[in-house]
């Protein structure tokens, strides 16, 4: 019998989720020229200044992994929307770059916090059966993050400071996230004495414990390379599409992105409800190289740099969904937070790395090499996943 949905614990993470990505991560690109701006500084540096936080939050998360294990993640996720809330005012008050560095750097743990790796925990300590379903739907919802914040950030932006669209960004996570993130603790709460009192029905993975360490070090290494390839293109995805020749064009292709997302995760829900994560995951990884395989041998066509942004979407859509299912499917439920801290360390570690590892390629030697790359890179990533098959037990 197939265990019922937590409806109403979806939705509110779906919320959070929207509120967490869009103040903590989506504003960031926007409001980037005006933090410069302030501080008399490039560009280039004020992402720079990103990259640094992003390093010091991967580092933070696997403890933070271990401590939503011990005391929740329902807990964690409360204290998390207080922790945003105080970052986003401390960033905003910043007198100098030093300190505006240190609160940024407070907003990257504090989104570790509150994010996927929380919300997927919850969700598997909530009802670790039906917690690959949920996570699916969570993803889905979340998905509207960037498609919501991008012109809200926008429309804010033109009429306050970037100090006073982040003061309305602490207040949004304090009265929304925070009431949210509390009444789930209470149910995560009550689920666990409910579980103490009865037989729990942990989720078993399908690997033995001979395989688990090695494996484990094979997938993180599969989802880093994933991320590397993923996020350096992302970054630089409107100026990669403009040097291949397709001009004013680049961005309306790159705005395809988001949606295709959503799609993809839609078709999931409806074609891959029985598909195995292992199998899905090599089908997300698989998808990168080949969009950019596409972009390559048919630029500067419009058409195809458009296919590229659709697959590519699709991929990173994917994506979302596998890392927070394939570690229940192949390790279980037990210890799954501090699974997600340390895949949590690797993937941010990756995505603070990808802008300046594609920016230096792609001054060096050239897009299409720096392409290519991104496909080698992909590819490792493909072979990485198929590697896990053999050491999953026999069904």
């Amino acid at each position: 019998m197939t265990a019922r949905l937590p409806i109403g614990a979806i939705a509110a993470l779906g919320v959070t989720q929207i509120v967490g990505y869009g103040t903590l991560y989506y504003s960031f690109s926007i409001l980037a020229p005006g933090m410069g701006a302030s501080f008399g500084w490039s560009r280039e540096w004020v992402f720079a200044a990103l990259s640094v936080a992003l390093l010091v939050g991967g580092f933070t998360a696997p403890w933070f992994g271990s401590l939503i294990d011990r005391v929740g993640a329902g807990v964690v996720m409360t204290f998390g929307s207080v922790a945003a809330a105080a970052a986003l005012v401390a960033c905003a008050f910043a007198p100098g770059g030093s300190t505006y560095v240190a609160a940024l750097i407070g907003i990257e743990v504090a989104a570790n916090l509150v994010q996927y790796g929380a919300a997927f925990a919850l969700l598997v300590q909530l009802q670790p059966n039906s917690a690959q379903r949920s996570i699916t739907y969570l993803t889905l919802i979340a998905g509207f993050a960037s498609t919501l914040f991008w012109p809200l950030t926008s429309r804010l932006h033109a009429v306050l400071s970037w100090q006073d669209v982040y003061l309305i960004f602490s207040a949004l996570n304090l009265l929304i996230c925070l009431p949210l993130h509390a009444w789930l603790a209470k149910r995560v709460s009550r689920s666990r004495k409910q579980s103490a009192s009865a037989l729990p029905q942990p989720v078993i993975g399908t690997l033995p414990p001979e395989r688990r360490r090695v494996a484990f070090v094979v997938m993180t290494l599969a989802f880093a390379l994933q991320y590397l390839a993923g996020s350096a293109v992302l970054v630089h995805m409107v100026p990669l599409l403009a040097g291949l020749g397709l001009g004013a064009s680049a961005a309306v292709v790159g705005s395809l992105f988001g949606p295709s997302q959503v799609a993809s995760r839609l078709i999931n829900m409806g074609l891959g409800r029985r598909l195995d994560p292992l199998h899905l995951a090599l089908i997300s990884a698989a998808l990168i190289p080949f969009s950019a395989v596409i972009l390559i041998l048919t630029a500067p066509s419009v058409p195809g740099a458009m296919l590229f942004a659709v697959i590519f979407g699709m991929g990173n859509g994917l994506l979302s969904i596998v890392s927070g299912t394939l570690p229940l499917s192949l390790f279980g439920s037990d210890g799954y937070g501090r699974l997600q801290g340390r895949m949590m360390a690797a993937r941010l570690v990756a995505s603070a790395l990808a802008p300046f590892v594609l920016a230096l390629t792609m001054s060096s030697f050239g897009i299409s090499a720096s392409i290519g790359g991104i496909i080698g890179l992909a590819v490792m990533a493909v072979i990485s996943f198929a590697s896990l098959l053999r050491f999953q037990r026999p069904r």
